[in-house]
């Protein structure tokens, strides 16, 4: 009994310290990262009176335990909402251990279940701008210079491999079936390098391939529309083209906003580019995240940046190239030093 006693008074504090530091570093919340202290030095305190004896009965070399493996544990993010699921369900498990094998009162557990909503509700109000901050080099797809969904899957797997950070999905030609098919892929290639996954247009697409998110342009889906059907976790961009676009967008709630196209390009026939100008508009006034987007190049990256720009968007000079690996590392090393 003793060494279920010590493992879980350990199991019950290790993760307090998690949350604890979840709440103090990431959500800046005084309140519930003292409630969460106090509850840390509250177990401590109550089993002080036994710790010599807790300590005897350790035996870390032959606990069977140690070997046996988290199957899951691999193919988990290593992200805030995930440390933070792990380590509230392990304090609460703990504390229920604790409560049946000592007289560690209940009510610490049922107050547990309390702070896990509301931690959880404040998490979700900073998710997307924690997932979305260190993501500068975007790709938008395009399928239909490939002989099969094979090779276009391979360029998309080889962006994500070399860096790219977020895959949005974009088919303006083919059926639902096969963009969903194309999704469902794409969700899990994007899963297993920790990128965010988009998709362009549909937002009912998006909510059957689970994707992180949904991309809208002037002439879709309001926005009010698609966070209605996708929900407040769910990250909604927006394409803007002049700063209006950019107010609108921002007043609106979007997570973040393309601006562009910055150079003319094939992508969008007829659509007139915006020039640096307007990044350097947005560099100044857009309080979200923006990534410039339209033939943005190797050769003219340095323009992009100079005018403001910290993230960028690009489809051909990834899906189109003959080397994107090459065209991927210039990109970042550029994008770093921002």
């Amino acid at each position: 009994m003793k060494r279920i006693i010590d493992a879980n008074i350990n199991r019950s504090t290790e993760a307090l310290r998690a949350l604890e530091e979840i709440t103090r570093f990431y959500l800046d919340n005084k309140e519930l990262s003292s409630k969460l202290k106090n509850m840390r030095h509250f177990i401590c305190d109550f089993f002080e009176f036994g710790y010599d004896n807790f300590i005897k009965s350790r035996d870390t070399v032959n606990d069977i335990g140690v070997d046996i493996q988290n199957p899951t544990k691999e193919k988990r993010k290593p992200d805030i909402e995930n440390i933070f699921k792990s380590n509230i369900k392990r304090l609460e498990q703990a504390l229920r251990v604790l409560s049946e094998c000592s007289a560690l009162p209940d009510k610490l557990r049922y107050e547990t279940y309390t702070l896990e909503k509301q931690i959880y509700e404040r998490l979700k109000m900073n998710i997307k701008k924690y997932l979305l901050d260190k993501r500068n080099l975007y790709l938008v797809t395009n399928s239909d210079k490939f002989d099969s969904d094979e090779e276009f899957l391979d360029r998309v797997a080889l962006a994500l491999k070399n860096g790219v950070d977020i895959v949005q999905l974009r088919e303006k030609n083919r059926p639902a079936k096969e963009i969903i098919k194309l999704g469902l892929k794409i969700r899990e290639l994007t899963s297993n390098f920790n990128a965010l996954f988009i998709v362009n247009d549909r937002v009912d697409i998006a909510k059957i391939v689970k994707a992180d998110g949904v991309h809208l342009g002037q002439d879709d889906i309001s926005f009010a529309s698609a966070r209605e059907i996708l929900g407040e976790e769910a990250i909604i961009g927006i394409s803007t083209h002049k700063p209006d676009d950019a107010i609108r967008a921002m007043a609106d709630g979007a997570d973040y906003i393309g601006v562009g196209p910055v150079f003319k390009t094939p992508t969008k026939p007829g659509r007139i580019p915006v020039g640096l100008e307007y990044i350097k508009w947005a560099s100044k006034n857009v309080n979200i995240p923006f990534f410039a987007i339209g033939s943005i190049e190797p050769d003219n990256i340095n323009e992009v940046i100079n005018a403001g720009a910290s993230r960028i968007a690009v489809v051909r000079a990834i899906m189109n190239s003959d080397n994107p690996a090459c065209n991927i590392e210039i990109f970042k090393s550029k994008l770093h030093k921002k």
